[in-house]
């Protein structure tokens, strides 16, 4: 299976709204599509950097194995 994201914009008046329907605190909003579609991979980045700092520090201390997940 080939792992995909979908991005998901709305128009409303003042723009649009944006968010990855597989990843939960992915949005984001913006004044043009252009820029939702910025935004929203700018999101993306801070929601997994946030994650995996989340995930590191919940494992502190404890002997873990970390890999890579290929071919999703």
């Amino acid at each position: 299976m080939d792992l995909t994201l979908n991005a998901v914009y709305l128009k409303v008046p003042e723009g649009y709204i944006a968010f990855v329907e597989e990843l939960p605190g992915a949005n984001t909003q913006g004044d043009t599509l252009e820029e939702a579609r910025e935004n929203l991979k700018e999101a993306v980045e801070m929601v997994l950097e946030a994650n995996r700092a989340l995930a590191s520090e919940a494992v502190k201390g404890e002997e873990v194995i970390r890999e890579q997940l290929v071919n999703i």
